[in-house]
């Protein structure tokens, strides 16, 4: 393989041997979290999540909220997310009651001091529902939390049922970025994952946010999907970059068949190895050439953007959104299914809709599982973040933090990464790991050994996780 250093925002010509990728092309994390979900058990209850949002309430720590909102009119057969499918939108309306009722119950634990500085309704398709409903849900959310004047205000949309008056109540509510899903502009693909979605229907829209001052403007797009080439997906980006978005996120395609069943049409006809491989490179190669800072993982965006602002002053975040400017702030995660990150704890809601409903009708939230970290967590956690977020872990730092000799502390991790040192991924020195050009592609690799339970197969043996590309 071969690869330059990167300058400003210019990648190497990525050059990888077939062996190269089936050695490193293999299921692992994304780390939106460690310890990850999988580790995580039904013996946290509501009660340990309460002690937690109480610490958080005394540490006045700044607060995050994220809302899911599960309804889609059909099902995009690439969709892992947890997504009700229903196209009699009066499905919505109890699950909008239970929601408000667990703002209400959760809202007890912040007081007005503690100001909202992020918020997110995710999905499923938020606009799904009627602008009335999202001006009736965010009008009772406001009357119970604090927003900071500059809070980022973010949505998720769906082109294909989104309208000129759903931006304009969402922008008048205070709405500053929406994130639109486009995945792929070809044709033959759009018909094959069930999502026809035209090149002028979402210009259209983003023309239309522009006009009425949303900042931030993305777009999602996903490589691998079924019937892909190199050729098409270039195509695809050529009239992304005619869009002009302010950020991109080009997910991998995971392919989790025994997670979701329908994904089982696509066997046969997907990009794989080397073939997918290509797909991505063209995607890197396309936005960096056109201005684009490659965040990581998946990220890119513009130079003065506030994602590659936060990475340049080491102050870039993860959490379950993805890439955050945001560090520092408790995450509340509200809605079926959603996750909370409070302080030492992580806790997440049933994943059922009656579930979810029937507990918050009974106790006013419906956690279904969580975690508590402990010493060695909180430690892996922060190794993780900064190889993740930053591209470099500073060992002094880690040191004076947790009062440990990092060397001796993870003297088999480093024993791992100095054979990827030995593929080009990963340079090491005695204050610093350091990740190179190459190993940013494969980063998820980079973290796997300093995830205690995946090395010592803790886990559920039944496949959990997608490809690392």
């Amino acid at each position: 393989m071969s690869s330059k250093m990167q300058t400003a925002n210019e990648m190497p010509d990525l050059e990888v041997s077939e062996d190269f990728l089936a050695k490193y092309n293999r299921p692992g994390p994304r780390y939106t979290s460690y310890p990850t979900a999988p580790v995580w058990d039904d013996k946290f209850h509501q009660a340990d999540l309460e002690e937690f949002l109480r610490s958080a309430e005394s540490a006045a720590t700044p607060v995050s909220l994220y809302m899911h909102l599960p309804f889609c009119e059909s099902l995009c057969l690439f969709c892992a997310c947890n997504v009700v499918i229903q196209k009699d939108k009066k499905a919505a309306i109890p699950y909008l009651e239970s929601l408000k009722a667990e703002i209400n119950h959760v809202s007890g634990f912040v007081s007005p001091q503690r100001e909202v500085v992020q918020f997110h309704w995710g999905g499923g398709t938020p606009t799904y529902l009627s602008p009335a409903q999202l001006q009736d849900l965010f009008g009772y959310t406001r009357e119970r939390f604090s927003f900071a004047a500059n809070a980022e205000i973010g949505i998720e949309v769906d082109p294909r049922v989104t309208t000129h008056e759903h931006l304009a109540t969402l922008r008048k509510l205070g709405f500053n970025r929406l994130s639109m899903g486009i995945q792929d502009f070809t044709p033959e693909v759009q018909k094959t994952i069930h999502r026809v979605q035209p090149f002028e229907l979402t210009r259209d829209l983003i023309v239309e946010a522009r006009r009425l001052g949303f900042d931030s403007v993305n777009v999602d797009l996903i490589y691998g999907l079924p019937y892909q080439t190199a050729a098409s997906f270039a195509e695809s980006i050529d009239k992304v970059l005619e869009l002009n978005p302010d950020r991109i996120a080009m997910f991998s395609y995971a392919h989790v068949p025994w997670l979701r069943k329908q994904q089982g049409a696509f066997q046969g006809h997907l990009p794989e190895g080397m073939e997918k491989f290509h797909i991505f490179k063209i995607g890197v190669g396309k936005f960096t050439d056109a201005g684009y800072l490659y965040i990581g993982m998946d990220h890119f965006a513009r130079p003065g953007d506030e994602l590659a602002i936060a990475q340049s002053n080491r102050t870039l975040h993860r959490n379950f959104q993805g890439y955050t400017t945001k560090a520092g702030a408790d995450l509340y995660g509200m809605g079926v299914s959603a996750i909370s990150s409070i302080g030492e704890a992580y806790a997440q809601n049933d994943r059922a809709l009656t579930t979810y409903q029937s507990a918050i009708a009974e106790r006013g939230l419906a956690t279904m599982r969580g975690y508590h970290l402990n010493s060695d967590d909180l430690l892996r956690r922060e190794v993780i973040t900064k190889l993740l977020c930053h591209t470099v872990v500073r060992k002094r730092e880690i040191e004076n933090t947790f009062q440990i000799r990092f060397d001796e502390y993870f003297a088999s991790e480093l024993g791992e990464l100095r054979a990827m040192r030995d593929d080009g991924l990963v340079l090491l020195s005695d204050d610093e790991i350091r990740v190179t050009t190459l190993g940013r592609i494969f980063i998820r690799n980079l973290a796997m050994p300093f995830d205690r339970y995946l090395r010592e197969q803790k886990m559920d043996s039944r496949p959990l996780f997608s490809k690392t590309l």
